[in-house]
């Protein structure tokens, strides 16, 4: 089988409906409404914990085209947490039967957002500055400041995810990333449901997370290359400071419409694959994938296949 074959190989059985995260020594899948945290204990044992996925998109205008995307980032990022911090628990045998208070999750919540922003629109913003006093670009109105700008977004995206995959516990997170990309594709193409049928598929996915990320730095890079320079003939405030300050306000509140555009366009390209077109968008995030994910071992993708079995029983 091709490489090309592995990854766009059509959903002859299953609707691509699932997707999940790796968490430590385990993977989470969510199926619908449902999500299973599968987790390898020291003892060798697989434990499994279904629960409800936790949504924010209850209310049907929530579940729109191009407004559900911030909600579905956000709801992703607190069951992402909680199957973090119960899989953490599970590895360690340190069960406390205690789940994280709803003050600590808005507040982790919340310390997530704000170290994203600041490393991904703050910080870049003040390198290009930086590279303006060196006489290397122009000023927020000339398109070479919006150049430097995604530079250096791209450069800290994948700098970070460069340097913490020399760790050896975030390998192993990643190892288990490719089981469940493996265990994903082996579902959605009928197949038994056994390590020695999903080794052979790919550990890359079209609908990663990772490849939404990229998206939305992709589009938040054109966004601001064109919006920004458009919005200061409306409005430029007075004084160095508070001209930067208002640009960063306004990237900072393009986050969510530019989630929500990335959003939908990783929905698309998922369900569109076989295309000529969706193959060219989705190649660099299977390119960005080979440092997300490394190649399990079968252990690793039975943990996989028992969090996919729990989310999608008795359908």
């Amino acid at each position: 089988m091709t490489l090309m074959r592995k990854l766009f190989s059509p959903l002859v059985a299953a609707t691509p409906t699932v997707g999940g995260q790796a968490v430590m020594e385990g993977v989470m899948i969510r199926n619908k409404e449902r999500l299973a945290i599968a987790v390898r204990k020291p003892d060798g044992t697989i434990e499994v914990q279904t629960r409800p996925w936790f949504s924010l998109c209850g209310h049907p205008w929530a579940k729109k085209p191009f407004v559900r995307g911030f909600p579905v980032l956000l709801e992703t990022l607190v069951n992402g947490i909680k199957s973090l911090n119960w899989s953490a628990q599970t590895a360690l045998e340190e069960e406390t039967g205690e789940e994280i208070k709803p003050w600590a999750m808005a507040l982790t919540v919340a310390f997530s957002v704000v170290l994203a922003l600041c490393m991904f629109v703050v910080l870049p913003h003040l390198f290009s500055l930086g590279m303006k006093s060196l006489g290397l670009g122009g000023g927020t109105e000339d398109l070479s400041f919006h150049i430097w700008d995604g530079f250096f977004k791209l450069a800290v995206f994948l700098g970070y995810i460069w340097g913490i995959s020399w760790f050896p516990e975030i390998r192993r997170v990643f190892e288990y990333h490719g089981a469940e990309h493996k265990v994903i594709w082996a579902y959605e193409n009928g197949c038994e449901l056994v390590p020695e049928q999903a080794r052979g598929y790919s550990r890359l996915h079209p609908r990663c997370g990772t490849a939404f990320l990229l998206f939305v730095l992709s589009l938040a890079i054109l966004m601001h290359a064109v919006l920004i320079p458009a919005l200061l003939t409306v409005y430029s405030p007075d004084g160095a400071v508070y001209k930067q300050l208002y640009l960063i306000g306004i990237k900072v509140m393009m986050m969510a419409p530019i989630a929500a555009a990335a959003f939908e366009l990783i929905k698309y390209t998922g369900k569109h694959s076989g295309t000529a077109a969706c193959r060219v968008l989705c190649w660099p995030g299977l390119m960005l994938q080979r440092m997300t994910t490394f190649e399990p071992d079968d252990e690793q993708l039975e943990v996989a296949i028992a969090a996919l079995k729990g989310a999608v029983h008795n359908e």
